[in-house]
């Protein structure tokens, strides 16, 4: 089946790479939040893109949730003997990633970009910005108003969570192959990975067209929830949640996606309190320890996606 996927950074990664275990390459399109890149010693840092990216690729660092495995820091050492901004960390073999797209990025679109960089390292599934318009995620905290890496990074979440709005999203467009995917007679399924609601997938849907196109689809559209048993599985999803003063259960979740979404699918741990009322519910073991895991999980969400299609579609 021809599937639609909105993915964050480390969560999102994992869920993409299961479903580009089990699907054929030209049957996934990951649509990934660009809200949190920045500018940063000169270079577009994009770390959600380059998070399923390397997750797809096999580089990835799943001891440390991002960048590259077997990484080096000759580069943040010799940076930080010379007084440099030490404060977000740039691996040796990242770096090179960071560079050779901000050097594409003066005559390509980061959408080209991003498939370019992708093709070089072996990925055959179309990984795609939101949107080649930029969009930056602003959290509004008690410190005042920060840039999210900033909020993120630098303040390690610490600032209560207020608010949050994405600067330059009235005016940015779906990426072309988010539009083309939705176009595509042979979609089956659109899925929200499990990546914060908030920081992560809502950066996505505030691109005009890409929530509208959801509430007007025929297929199924599913969401895998970042919680088991109250606390978030990677982040600081149930901190910001807490800080809201919004519980932190699979019903904040459905609440998020009021509207977009057939199906959630939850953790055992969580019960199937929503069974009743909202989205359908499929209670798993949601919690990806390896590739296995992911791909087991994937298989579920389709299979799930599958009984929720209209009869006879």
């Amino acid at each position: 089946m021809s599937v639609l996927a909105l993915a964050g950074g480390v969560g999102g990664a994992k869920l993409a790479n299961g479903l580009a275990a089990i699907l054929p390459p030209g049957d996934l399109t990951i649509a990934v939040n660009t809200g949190d890149d920045f500018t940063h010693l000169g270079l577009t840092i994009c770390p959600d893109i380059d998070s399923v990216t390397y997750a797809l690729a096999g580089r990835n660092d799943v001891q440390r949730g991002w960048g590259v495995a077997d990484e080096s820091w000759s580069f943040m050492d010799a940076l930080r003997t010379l007084g440099g901004e030490d404060w977000f960390n740039l691996g040796d073999r990242d770096l090179a990633t960071h560079v050779l797209r901000t050097n594409l990025l003066r005559t390509a679109s980061l959408s080209a970009v991003t498939a370019d960089l992708a093709a070089r390292l072996g990925i055959q599934q179309a990984i795609v910005p939101m949107s080649d318009d930029p969009v930056r995620s602003i959290i509004v905290t008690d410190r005042g108003d920060l840039a999210f890496q900033d909020y993120f990074v630098r303040y390690q979440c610490s600032p209560r969570f207020h608010a949050i709005r994405f600067e330059g999203a009235e005016q940015a467009r779906p990426a072309a192959a988010i539009l083309a995917a939705f176009d595509d007679p042979s979609l089956e399924a659109v899925i929200l990975c499990p990546s914060n609601p908030i920081l992560s997938i809502a950066p996505i849907l505030s691109v005009p067209g890409i929530r509208e196109r959801i509430v007007a689809r025929s297929i199924p559209c599913i969401a895998l929830s970042p919680f088991i048993a109250g606390q978030a599985i990677k982040g600081p999803a149930a901190k910001i949640m807490a800080e809201l003063g919004l519980p932190i259960t699979p019903a904040t979740i459905a609440q998020q996606y009021e509207g977009l979404i057939d199906g959630l699918v939850i953790d055992s741990a969580d019960g199937d309190g929503l069974r009743d009322h909202g989205p359908a519910i499929l209670a798993t073991d949601i919690l990806m320890r390896d590739p296995a895991d992911q791909q087991r999980l994937a298989q579920q969400l389709l299979s799930f996606a599958r009984r929720l299609r209209p009869t006879g579609s």
